[in-house]
This record gives structure tokens, C-alpha cells and sequence, in this order.
């Protein structure tokens, strides 16, 4: 805990808060809020979005040749690919991770979009790569947001597997010990309702995501095994659908987990801030609800 107490927090001019938990449940919310809010509100804070960095820096080259693999299945591309008349790259936005998405794929039936197995490993493992490099990142980030940029206040948005690439019961683990020594730890914490609710939005557009590899091959085999597919007939998008649900329940303990290292407030505080100086107030007092309790 770099903040003893919460008005320390408020009273720091080096706020530096790194929020993890469920996607859709207000990380990017408030991370965009921060980011767009003016230094006489209260601004001023660099918005690290982790997503973005493992996308750009550590992936982009993986998914723009995906897209060049693709294009070169067309003719007409091909030529002009191979004469160097087109540029194919990815147009990743901290609003938009479609590109990394698609790249990371569903496993399944090729006529339905699905990849094989193995290569949808391969991928899931670049990712957990990726991640990991990107949150180890994140110091060098602070220094770098305040020595070329002159931002003091500092925001990492996380993904949301990245209590899939830490393990919180080992208090030498390199990313969780990096980012308490540089940042406070929020989990931002979801109700079951919640929890039912991204299941809903989830069944009706599943997208990829990374997962525990350990976690992944069991479904994998239970969905196999429930259905009687075979590998080359699942449809991607219902294995992905059935997966979902159980992912959440895998996480949630690994989540709560991770907030020994730092504090909890819930999605439904989270709906009440609508300024830095809210937010502000909001984890000042989860810091102070986090002594009381400990």
C-alpha cells in the first residue's frame, strides 16, 4: 500500500491508481474520465490502458500480418501486396480492440471462423506474454507520462485476465510486487447481479478472450465431452458462449485474491463518480474502510 491512509491519498500530488477487475464493469469509464477531465478539475492523469499496449507493442506485428495472411487469400491483394502497393496495419484505439480480439480468435469449426486448437493456444499464449510485459511496463509508463508529458496523476486500466497472468498468493510475484511498489491496487467488484448481466451482454456478442491455460483445456475437454464434437465441428461462438459463465466464477476468487494487495470498492460505487474529485473521494475512503477492517 503506497497510501497509509486516505488522506494521504488526498493529499499526494503523485495519485497513482492501477484498477483491475471484470470487463464492463467501469475501468474504462473512469479511466476516460480521469484522462479527459480538465487539471483545473482535477485532471491532469495519463491514462495507461494495458490492452492497448499489449495490442500495439507487443502484438501489432501478429495481428497485422494475420491480416496480411488473409488479404493474400484474395488475388488482387496479393499482388499488390507483393508489390508493395497497399500498407495493411491495425487500427487499434483505446475504445476499439477489435484487432486484438480477432487475432486472438475462437477455437472450432474453420467453415464458422473457428482456428484449430493448437494454433488458438499458440495465440492464447502469445497473449499471456504480452500481458505480463505490458503491466511490467507500467513503471517505466509513470516516469515517462511525467518526464516528457508533466502528468503527475497516473491511471492503469488493466485487462480484464490479469488475475489470470499473477498469482496473488505468492508475495514474490513479479508483476503484483512491481505494480504495489509503483501504484494503489483497486478492484473494482461486482454483485452477482452484475455478474448476470455480462453474461447476458456476453451471449449476445461473444468476443475472444485470454484465459488460464489450465482452466481452457478442461473446458475444452468438458465441452467435448457434454456436446460429442469433434474438434473441426464446434461451433466457436457457442463454445466461447458456454465458457463465458464458468470463466467469471473461475475469476472472481482470484480477484478477491488480488485485492489483499490493495482495496475493493463496487461497481455500484463506481456509478456515482462522475468527477476526479469524486473518484478521489471514493478510494481515499476505501483506503481508510481497508485499515478499519484490517
Amino acid at each position: 500500500m503506497i497510501y497509509q491512509n486516505g488522506a494521504e491519498f488526498l493529499a499526494s500530488s503523485r495519485k497513482r491508481v492501477l484498477l483491475f477487475g471484470m470487463s464492463g464493469l467501469g475501468k474504462t469509464y473512469l479511466s476516460n474520465m480521469l484522462r479527459d477531465a480538465a487539471p483545473k478539475n482535477g485532471g491532469g492523469w495519463f491514462h495507461y490502458s494495458v490492452d492497448y499496449r499489449i495490442g500495439t507493442r507487443y502484438m501489432g506485428e501478429l495481428i497485422a500480418d494475420n491480416f496480411k495472411r488473409e488479404a493474400m487469400k484474395v488475388p488482387l491483394l496479393r499482388e499488390l501486396l507483393m508489390s508493395d502497393s497497399v500498407y495493411i496495419a491495425s487500427n487499434i484505439t483505446f475504445d476499439n480492440l477489435a484487432p486484438l480480439s480477432t487475432y486472438l480468435g475462437k477455437p472450432g469449426n474453420p467453415d464458422l471462423g473457428g482456428l484449430p486448437f493448437a494454433e488458438y493456444m499458440k495465440r492464447q499464449e502469445e497473449h499471456r506474454r504480452a500481458e505480463i510485459a505490458a503491466m511490467l511496463d507500467t513503471g517505466h509508463f509513470i516516469k515517462r507520462a511525467e518526464d516528457l508529458y508533466g502528468y503527475q496523476n497516473f491511471i492503469c486500466d488493466t485487462s480484464g485476465s490479469i488475475c489470470e497472468v499473477v498469482d496473488p498468493a505468492d508475495p514474490k510475484d513479479e508483476v503484483l510486487t512491481t505494480l504495489s511498489d509503483n501504484l494503489l491496487l483497486v478492484w473494482i467488484k461486482g454483485s452477482e447481479d452484475h455478474t448476470a448481466e455480462l453474461v447476458r451482454r456476453f451471449d449476445k456478442a461473444p468476443k475472444p478472450m485470454y484465459y488460464q491455460p489450465a482452466f481452457l483445456h478442461r473446458m475444452w475437454q468438458e465441452y467435448g465431452e457434454t456436446t460429442g464434437a469433434s474438434e473441426t465441428a464446434i461451433d466457436p461462438d457457442h463454445f466461447v458462449r458456454w465458457t463465458y459463465a464458468k470463466a467469471l466464477a473461475h475469476r472472481q476468487p482470484r480477484y478477491a485474491a488480488m485485492a489483499e494487495w490493495g482495496v475493493t470498492i463496487t461497481a455500484d460505487e463506481v456509478k456515482s463518480v462522475t468527477s476526479p474529485a469524486d473518484f478521489n473521494s471514493l478510494l481515499a475512503h476505501a483506503i481508510d474502510r481497508r485499515g478499519a477492517s484490517a
